[in-house]
């Protein structure tokens, strides 16, 4: 159908119906001075309003533009798996449609990439208008993450960086279900380089993810990257253990010197209902690690595609 692209713009779309031809022109821009063929892969992860349409309209009128359609709504990472398996790009490049990417900073990150880098990443040098809550758990979560975590996840980064084909050959091959891209990129342990940009607030509507989704993108980060959850029981075990020596210990010579006798039990009912707290925290915690083994042991597809336009071969994935 067309040239080999040299580079390949992955973006997932859930009801981006307002920000597509935006961010395509700007991407098109953008790439009228840098003399590569490119092509842009959208994939809609079950909108409910106008995306698909644009996306035909614009397909039709730009070969460059490519678009698979997901069955349903499979979330953002499965929808960016979907375009990583499609790209063909010798660097890759993920942003999301709502624009707080800005595809400006794109032209940085390809001279990042030619000076060898084979994974840049887009780092935020601010934080956008969330609620407090969003941005003091964003925080501690990637200190967590950064200080318990097997790999060095970079902090304030997303999904917006540029890949090699190098890199994307080893994330393709990643069977893993739980999919947590950020953590996966950085595992490959390629060299990587960073581009500082200020993140802009969102225009047009509303961010596709809830707080119960940050929270589960957290837990697959989590769970995927780190055994710290496993050695919990360990640490609040012997805490236990200490802390049950101790009262014991103020117990005996409590009685050894004074002569005094208080009624312990009151305060040992205590200590053993918030034990108990922690022991639910335990199960919880062993819960979501069983949970993964089952998602994985199923062995279904990451996404199911129900149409897809403008590539050159049919790709059964």
């Amino acid at each position: 159908m067309g040239k080999h692209p040299k580079y390949s713009f992955v973006v997932p779309a859930y009801n981006e119906e307002q920000n597509i031809n935006v961010l395509h022109e700007r991407i098109k821009s953008l790439m009228k001075n840098i003399n590569n063929n490119w092509e842009i892969i959208f994939v809609n992860d079950g909108s409910k309003d106008n995306t698909l349409d644009i996306l035909k309209k614009l397909a039709k009128e730009n070969e460059n533009v490519k678009y698979i359609d997901l069955s349903r709504n499979f979330g953002h990472q499965a929808a960016l798996t979907a375009g990583y398996k499609h790209a063909k790009g010798d660097a890759i490049i993920s942003l999301d449609c709502d624009l707080q990417d800005p595809p400006e900073v794109i032209s940085q990150m390809i001279e990042k990439w030619k000076e060898g880098y084979k994974i840049v990443y887009a780092r935020r040098t601010n934080y956008r208008k969330d609620n407090i809550i969003k941005r003091l758990g964003s925080k501690f979560y990637y200190k967590f993450l950064g200080r318990f975590t097997r790999i060095d996840i970079p902090k304030n980064v997303g999904d917006f960086r540029l890949i090699d084909k190098k890199v994307l050959e080893q994330i393709n091959n990643m069977s893993e279900h739980s999919r947590y891209l950020r953590g996966m990129v950085a595992w490959t342990g390629f060299s990587h380089a960073f581009v500082d940009y200020k993140r802009p607030d969102r225009k047009n509507g509303k961010s596709a993810y809830s707080f119960a989704k940050l929270v589960s993108l957290g837990m697959d980060g989590m769970f995927n990257f780190s055994v710290l959850p496993l050695r919990l029981g360990f640490v609040l075990g012997v805490f236990s253990i200490i802390t049950g020596l101790g009262l014991l210990l103020y117990q005996l010579l409590d009685v050894i010197f004074t002569g005094a006798y208080y009624h312990l039990y009151k305060w040992l009912t205590v200590v053993l209902f918030i034990f108990m707290g922690f022991v639910f925290i335990l199960i919880w915690i062993i819960g979501e690690y069983i949970g993964k083994i089952y998602d994985e042991s199923r062995n279904r597809p990451y996404y199911i595609i129900n149409e897809k336009e403008n590539f050159d071969e049919d790709i059964n994935v």
